[in-house]
């Protein structure tokens, strides 16, 4: 696979009409795509599913579209569409995806439809798509019943186990357990409680753990044609309790191993999961047999930042996802079937704490010492004062995220360490 550079959207010739982008709850990452319709010549138009906005997730700026439409009823939702003619329907995040694809298809624009739409959400059916398409995929089995979780981990008969929900993201309620004990309480966990969009957890998937290293692997496609934006290394820490949080991200060069076998597997994925159009955020598990998914979401990256992405890797995934459904032929011309370049190492970190009460204050020396960092490209602290910290327990409770990147690979490193030594006293409890 050849190398592409940097899309540079331009707006439609004078006289022609502006199209119309839909972005269905632009949370999280969803907030990068207004700006990037708008840089390709395109109005857009947001989709509030809900009454209220979800209050878990990072909130869409409602500023930056030209409407914004609140509506929970499909039927009634198509029509009011239809008359701007979208040339994109696209998820703001993970709990959009569905919709999306049903948006789409109603409205008949470039869409990856509906028949395969349940796979390319709930976990357990993914995973079977897989199976039924001879991808090489994990042994599972989900019910509302923890006691049958627990006896399919005994018969099983190999530990650890991982436990999760069905349909939640950012390792929301993953855990690895080592016994029937623990997966009966990370079941009941699971069950007990509503994942991070607010839906209740009606089943919990157990699946067998995959021994190896985790890595990401991003990817824009368009018409079936795919360009490859990124892959990173995972580091996560286990904690105690069973749940593997996120640490670090660290960029891999598109020819060194595993990058390429990983970049096979994720064509056999996508095509299995039939996902012709637009972003996929892939993590797969290379163990002893090879690449294995972990799942897939039809979504950006959530942790995308497209000037972070163009300065590293040369374009970013938002972008080019604009540009496949705003300009398919340039796309197909310039990206399709390559890879990304690896323009400058480069790390994403997630800061994880201990930390447990209400913050006093957020100390901006301590934040300035982290953005004087020769490395550090920028740094989001995610609590103000008066907020509530509690330790971290999945991507949701990282205290901030750091986007780190150096010509040098150990002054990178070093920034990193300086960077986990500063992270907890940015915080001042009451």
């Amino acid at each position: 696979m050849s190398t592409s550079p940097s899309p540079s959207p331009a707006a439609p010739p004078a006289g022609t009409a502006r199209p119309t982008a839909v972005v269905v709850d632009g949370y999280s990452a969803g907030n990068f795509y207004p700006a990037a319709f708008a840089a390709a010549g395109a109005r857009v138009i947001h989709v509030q599913s809900t009454p209220e906005l979800i209050p878990t997730m990072l909130a869409p700026d409602l500023t930056a579209y030209d409407e914004n439409i609140v509506c929970s009823d499909e039927e009634r939702l198509v029509e009011l569409l239809r008359p701007y003619a979208p040339v994109a329907v696209v998820p703001g995040q993970e709990s959009a995806v569905q919709l999306a694809d049903r948006l789409s298809e109603a409205l008949g624009v470039k869409s990856n439809g509906t028949a395969l739409s349940p796979a390319r959400r709930d976990k357990h059916e993914m995973i079977e798509a897989l199976r039924r398409a001879g991808v090489r995929c994990a042994d599972q089995f989900k019910s509302d019943d923890a006691e049958l979780i627990v006896k399919w981990a005994q018969d099983h008969g190999s530990w650890p186990v991982v436990v999760k929900p069905i349909s939640s993201a950012a390792s929301d309620g993953v855990f690895v357990c080592d016994s029937a004990e623990e997966v009966r309480a990370a079941a009941l966990r699971v069950l007990e409680t509503r994942d991070i969009f607010g839906f209740a957890n009606a089943e919990a998937l157990v699946q067998s753990y995959l021994k190896g290293t985790e890595y990401v692997v991003d990817t824009v496609s368009c018409d079936g044609r795919r360009y490859v934006s990124g892959v990173w290394e995972y580091e996560k820490i286990l904690l105690p309790s069973g749940q593997n949080i996120y640490n670090r991200d660290v960029l891999l060069s598109p020819d060194e191993d595993p990058v390429p076998a990983l970049i096979a597997y994720i064509h056999e994925v996508l095509t299995a999961l039939d996902v012709r159009w637009g972003p996929a955020h892939a993590e797969v598990i290379v163990t002893e047999q090879g690449p294995v998914l972990v799942e897939v979401a039809t979504r950006l990256n959530g942790q995308v930042n497209p000037g972070f992405q163009e300065l590293c890797l040369g374009a970013d995934q938002a972008g080019l996802t604009v540009l496949a459904y705003t300009r398919p032929e340039e796309f197909q011309r310039e990206y399709a079937d390559r890879v990304y370049s690896k323009l400058r190492p480069a790390c994403i970190y997630n800061a994880d704490t201990t930390l447990d009460g209400q913050v006093a204050e957020v100390d901006q020396e301590v934040v300035a010492r982290i953005n004087a960092l020769p490395s550090t490209f920028s740094t989001s602290v995610k609590y103000a004062p008066g907020a509530r910290i509690r330790p971290t327990t999945d991507l949701l409770t990282a205290t901030m995220r750091i986007y780190l990147t150096s010509d040098d690979d150990q002054r990178l490193t070093a920034d990193y360490k300086t960077v986990r030594e500063l992270k907890d006293s940015v915080y001042r409890l009451a």
